[in-house]
């Protein structure tokens, strides 16, 4: 009951922030908490669930970003059309990279993903076609409203919510199907899951795949809501570094996760870029690398977990005092 309550507050809470918070600015950042939760929660379903850490999930990002951005600039088309062809793009791309990959373990898949996200992002970035180091630009002005062009964060505050509510149900769905048990018995140990029949190298595809497509739709709503993207924006491997550490700062594995990581590290590097203005670049890597360290020493399961750990020990401790 009191998960439920909890659970009930936030979303109220997450449906009236921009009223009460009204300032641009605060919208913007409650919208970019929303997005950056969004392919949190993508990378969640293979890094969290499945164990398989990719460092390199930002092709994939990249993918719905120029497919939204490419709709427009190379067929006038509605960046919103882009979409279904990025998802389309990264399922291909998870399938062909990933059935490699993955028969990879530990920090062997993590270079892998990094080596395959580099060197999309190199080629892209020498590729006249798709801007090359410019990169691609959606429209200027909104034409209708399929272009998602918006003056005002707020719309994008409430579509990025309503794309975040499916995507943490999509990881409801599987993490209580078949698939679900699958992966957490193969992230525990993939040889005795074996033993028993699960079969490891699909399950593990299927979670790779299903990761890549929600994340190529956080790539096409970040590459919509800019108006642009290049292959420092869209394929920078910071994207990747960043998601990953949402994950694991909130509770990687865990549904609430990666939405508790984004509601702390988004407004912390707003924040500091706020203050600092462009001096502070070199920064960022220092705070990301700092919060790794803090993370695997002293909180490997991320604050969510340790938050249920607690809440849970208080409620044994007043069983206990019960006459």
């Amino acid at each position: 009951m009191r998960r439920w309550i909890w659970l009930s507050v936030v979303v109220a809470f997450a449906i009236a922030y921009p009223l009460l918070l009204s300032s641009p600015f605060q919208q913007r950042l409650g919208a970019l908490v929303l997005l950056y939760a969004i392919a949190a929660s993508a990378w969640n379903i293979v890094g969290g669930y499945a164990g398989q850490v990719s460092v390199g999930h930002v092709v994939f990002f990249g993918c719905g970003a120029y497919a939204a951005m490419g709709a427009y600039a190379k067929f006038g088309l509605s960046p919103l059309f882009g979409i279904p062809g990025g998802i389309v793009l990264a399922v291909g791309l998870a399938a062909i990279v990933g059935v490699p990959t993955l028969r990879l373990s530990g920090h062997y898949f993590s270079m892998a993903t990094i080596a395959v996200a580099e060197t999309m992002r190199l080629i892209v970035t020498n590729t006249e076609w798709l801007g090359a180091a410019v990169g691609l630009s959606g429209p200027t002005v909104p034409r209708n409203i399929f272009d998602l062009s918006f003056l005002s964060a707020l719309p994008y505050y409430y579509l990025f919510l309503a794309i975040l509510s499916i995507t943490l149900a999509i990881t409801w769905w599987m993490t209580n199907s078949r698939m679900g048990f699958y992966l957490r018995a193969i992230k525990d140990s993939e040889r005795a899951a074996r033993s028993l029949g699960a079969p490891a190298s699909r399950t593990k595809l299927y979670a790779y795949m299903l990761s890549a497509a929600l994340t190529s739709v956080a790539g096409a709503l970040y590459a919509m809501m800019f108006g642009f993207v290049d292959p420092e924006s869209g394929l920078g491997i910071l994207i990747s570094v960043k998601i990953l550490i949402m994950a694991a700062l909130g509770g990687a594995g865990l549904l609430f996760g990666p939405l508790v990581g984004a509601a702390i590290l988004v407004p912390l590097e707003e924040i500091s870029n706020s203050w600092l203005g462009g001096k502070g670049a070199g920064l960022t890597f220092v705070v990301y690398g700092a919060i790794i360290v803090l993370i695997a020493r002293f909180q490997p399961g991320g604050l969510l977990s340790l938050l249920t750990r607690r809440s849970r020990s208080k409620v044994d401790t007043g069983a206990g005092y019960a006459p």
